[in-house]
């Protein structure tokens, strides 16, 4: 597959205007800078990590095109690279053409966007880290996309920043990273560092820095070319309420649910959960087997399985430290229950080997 739209080239570019300071960059929001008053296009780059989210990166390249189609002028320019200059694979098997390694020195850009996905933790690329690092120096301003931050974060790009990431890959996040501050909305913008949850977030960005370069009015247009009638703002909600996201409207099984989540590594008694849905422990269990399908326990126990999977696969955490993470005191209990649920072994689901689940994206 072959970068979209050719206006990326920089054939016929006219002379950019020189990097900001290292300094400068340092404060700049993206709305009062040399930026947002060049009259050539901005320079955009997109690292791709074998294994990135397509929807993310497509929701990100499409609406600066959109914004170049809609103007009748090329707002933006682009370039695609890779960490070898091999064409990237996306986690669905599509490939993208190149145009090399990013390279700050030869061929500069105005945002930098590290797109990855499936298990970022795992990215570990000394030579990657520097030139980000050099980019960033350099004045580039560098986002990270749904895994992207990850990245970032290693590189040591993100320390005194605010950031998100995808709410999947947040509980190891945090972990790796416990001195960052974690918000959890659809993307954050700190100065010359960007992150993005990823999804139909990338969508969202990519508007909102349409907007802050050439004005509501295209933005807008941008918005309404992707039928994207609602605005959302870079705070809103990753996930859906739990309401929606389970079908009940029942405020106890709904407090019941939160307080689980809430509670992975320290797990609740079941008389406890039911005093804080305002319900006996009997009507509990008929809601949760009316409404979930399953018991307290089995719900519950899902709920810290499916954390534990995250963990082994974005962490280095031992199989003892992530048993306690999710509220299992013998770890014996907790492969056997992991084996139950996934059809694996905690081992494998950190390989990511044994079964065809193992695999994912987001």
């Amino acid at each position: 597959m072959v970068p979209p739209d050719k206006t990326s080239t920089a054939d016929a570019a006219p002379k950019r205007a020189p990097y900001l300071p290292a300094a400068a960059a340092a404060t700049m929001t993206l709305n009062d800078t040399a930026m947002t008053k060049r009259a050539d296009a901005l320079v955009l780059g997109f690292l791709l990590i074998d294994d990135f989210a397509l929807m993310s990166y497509a929701g990100l390249v499409e609406a600066f095109r959109a914004a170049n189609t809609l103007s009748g002028r090329a707002l933006y320019r682009w370039r695609h690279y890779s960490v070898a200059g091999a064409p990237a694979r996306a986690s669905n098997g599509v490939e993208i053409v190149v145009d090399g390694i990013p390279d700050a020195r030869a061929e500069p850009c105005d945002i930098l966007f590290i797109c990855a996905g499936g298990n970022p933790s795992a990215f570990a690329n000394r030579d990657t880290f520097a030139r980000l690092r050099d980019a960033a120096a350099r004045g580039t301003v560098i986002a990270g996309v749904s895994g992207g931050p990850y990245i970032l974060a290693r590189a040591g790009l993100l320390a005194g920043r605010r950031c998100t990431v995808h709410w999947e890959h947040e509980p190891a996040f945090r972990e790796a990273f416990p001195q960052l501050e974690v918000k959890g909305g659809l993307y954050v913008i700190d100065g010359p560092r960007i992150t993005c949850a990823g999804g139909t977030a990338g969508l969202d960005l990519a508007v909102e820095l349409i907007g802050r370069h050439h004005g509501a009015v295209i933005a807008a247009r941008v918005g309404e070319w992707f039928i994207r009638t609602q605005p959302r703002e870079g705070s809103g909600a990753q996930r859906q309420a739990l309401a929606a996201r389970y079908h009940v409207s029942h405020p106890g099984i709904v407090a019941a649910l939160a307080a689980m989540e809430a509670h992975i590594a320290e797990p609740l008694e079941r008389r406890e959960l039911a005093a804080r849905a305002g319900v006996s422990l009997r009507q509990l269990e008929r809601l949760f087997a009316h409404h979930i399908g399953q018991t307290i326990g089995q719900h519950y126990l899902g709920l810290r399985l499916d954390a534990a999977r995250r963990l082994l696969r974005e962490t280095g955490l031992s199989r003892l430290d992530v048993a306690v993470a999710c509220g299992f005191a013998d770890v014996s209990h907790f492969s056997r229950s992991f084996r139950r649920r996934f059809g694996q072994s905690p081992l494998q689901a950190r390989s990511g080997s044994g079964s065809p689940n193992s695999q994912r994206s987001s």
